[in-house]
């Protein structure tokens, strides 16, 4: 069935809550374990139900966020899934207190009862109205970013479709495009700072309902982080600050003698070589080259992986161009009852449309191998674990990447590798911005720019935002849309990406046994935590003494082969 297809429907609140109700009454007081199984996927129906018609409605949203009809059903959704979720908790309760945990435990992971324990402790009735509001402000920020209109050599383009010219091998199509792009925020500054306020405000007041000290502590137990803790990512951001931040800045230094520059500011990191970046050559038929290449490459790369692209083409489960109104950004989600990925994307003629290919394909294909686990809690994994699949996919294509680049393939490994790690330390400021917006959360708006422009200073100590003043002034966070919508959900990219290296040593060492591995990850979904994912893919934990250390010195090893002032 395609995605057109897809039945939505608004869940009725007050018919299932009676219903659901009765179900958590009935595991409550089941006389024995098969008896409370049965209840609880009989139960498990409704859930999913719930799950995917509030999936179809945000997806259908995002794809055009004028639709007034699924603007609506957002609104219905953000207003609603508080007390859905209300209900639920009621369910994991009977979960923890069930005198079957073992049996539970067998059938649906330590991993699916652990997350039962932290939603518990996530939440209670008395922060209803503030998870309302928490999700009204996420839409608005959505609705915000999507509502650019930026007019640029005679076309309206929005903040995805300028992102091209911001790559140009012009410098002065370069300073214009990214003065343009930045000029939205400057414009709009005092509404990203209002959203952020109330965002910063209710986070804080849910997590004094709950009893924490600060959101820190709520944050990470809404994450399901039960393999580490705060200071365990303290040292992983030093060891970034060692071993990761002198490589980037090497590399940076590299990249101004590739473009022959000694005033290399913000508008030239986007530029990786003087004749130009890497480029897919898709021509006209631009969409459809990329995904005719992606079914042969797919189709190449394992019976598993060709099935999985076959079933997401044959039922339009991808969203990729940028249009107008369409939200910003990328992503993967999962819609239960069709056990169907989605990928949603914003191609805009660039060589990262290649890299939010694979990279959406990881999550999905990872979703498709899991598809069979009943509960939509563990189908994803936890969201560190899960960007290891998808940055490892990113990797993992390397062989197939001349399909699409043609006489440019070097040129864009070279630049992906690089990239890859410098994003690195923008990994870490954005997490450590986020502990101390969290533990300060009385800051003004002003504090927390400056503390945001100081720790790129730390870790980006390169970085020159002149004539850009919004940039310097500390702003350039706006546009990261996980620091409004998903707290903490970044340090997860710095870890998985740490994991997803290794994978690409492997595969450069053993293909075979690389993919095996990659495949043994997908196939248990979120049924295992982090480290127990970590240590099922055969990795080198990111927490290990000298972890860090190894991937800086590798990755430097494949960069300094390549002679990239001949690309």
């Amino acid at each position: 069935m395609k995605f057109s297809q897809y039945k939505y429907e608004r869940s009725s609140y007050e018919n299932i809550k009676e219903e659901f109700t009765k179900l958590v009454a009935n595991i409550n007081n089941a006389a024995g374990y098969e008896e409370q199984k049965n209840y609880i996927l009989k139960l498990n129906k409704i859930r999913n139900d719930i799950q995917t018609n509030s999936t179809i409605a945000s997806i259908r949203y995002s794809i055009d966020t004028s639709d007034e009809y699924y603007e609506e059903e957002k609104k219905y959704w953000d207003e609603y899934m508080p007390f859905y979720e209300d209900l639920n908790c009621d369910f994991y309760k009977a979960i923890v207190n069930s005198p079957f945990k073992e049996e539970i435990i067998k059938d649906f992971s330590k991993q699916f009862y652990n997350i039962c324990e932290d939603s518990i402790k996530s939440f209670s009735k008395d922060i209803i109205e503030d998870l309302q509001e928490e999700n009204m402000l996420c839409s608005k920020y959505t609705k915000l970013l999507a509502s650019a209109k930026l007019d640029y050599k005679g076309e309206t383009h929005n903040l995805s479709s300028l992102m091209k010219y911001m790559m140009d091998k012009d410098r002065d199509t370069r300073i214009e495009s990214t003065k343009l792009y930045y000029s939205y925020f400057e414009e709009n500054e005092a509404q990203f700072d209002e959203l952020f306020d109330k965002l910063v405000a209710v986070r804080d007041k849910m997590a004094k309902k709950l009893g924490y000290d600060s959101f820190t502590e709520l944050g990470y137990i809404r994450m399901n982080r039960s393999d580490y803790n705060e200071d365990m990512i303290k040292k992983l951001r030093q060891e970034v600050q060692d071993y990761i931040v002198p490589l980037c800045n090497k590399l940076y230094e590299r990249q101004a003698n590739r473009i022959k520059t000694d005033d290399f500011w913000f508008a030239d990191e986007s530029i990786e070589f003087e004749t130009g970046n890497a480029t897919i050559k898709g021509g006209e038929e631009y969409e459809k080259y990329i995904i005719d290449n992606g079914k042969k490459m797919y189709s190449e790369l394992s019976p598993e992986t060709a099935e999985f692209f076959e079933y997401m083409t044959s039922n339009e489960l991808m969203d990729l161009v940028t249009r107008k109104s369409k939200a910003a950004g990328g992503y993967c989600t999962h819609i239960p009852n069709y056990n169907s990925p989605f990928i949603f994307s914003n191609f805009n003629n660039t060589s990262e449309d290649i890299d939010v290919l694979t990279h959406e394909a990881g999550h999905a294909f990872q979703l498709y191998m899991s598809r069979d686990i009943e509960m939509y809690e563990i189908n994803f994994p936890t969201l560190d674990s899960c960007e290891i699949h998808s940055m490892s996919m990113e990797f993992i294509t390397y062989p197939w990447m001349e399909l699409f680049f043609k006489e440019d393939t070097l040129k864009y490994k070279f630049y992906h590798m690089s990239s890859a790690i410098k994003f690195i330390p923008y990994g870490v400021i954005v997490d450590e911005f986020q502990h101390r917006i969290y533990e300060n959360p009385k800051m003004t708006a002003d504090e927390r720019k400056r503390v945001f422009r100081d720790l790129e200073k730390k870790y980006l100590p390169h970085r020159d935002y002149r004539d850009i003043d919004i940039l310097e002034k500390g702003c350039y966070w706006f546009k990261q849309g996980h620091i409004f919508k998903n707290p903490f959900y970044y340090i997860d990219y710095v870890l998985a990406q740490v994991c997803a290296f290794q994978f690409l040593n492997k595969s450069n060492e053993d293909f075979e046994k690389a993919w095996k591995d990659y495949l043994s990850i997908c196939k248990v979904g979120g049924t295992k935590s982090f480290l127990e994912i970590v240590e099922i893919g055969n990795l080198e934990s990111p927490f290990e003494e000298n972890t860090m250390r190894n991937i800086a010195e590798n990755i430097n090893k494949l960069l300094e082969n390549i002679k990239d002032s001949d690309l």
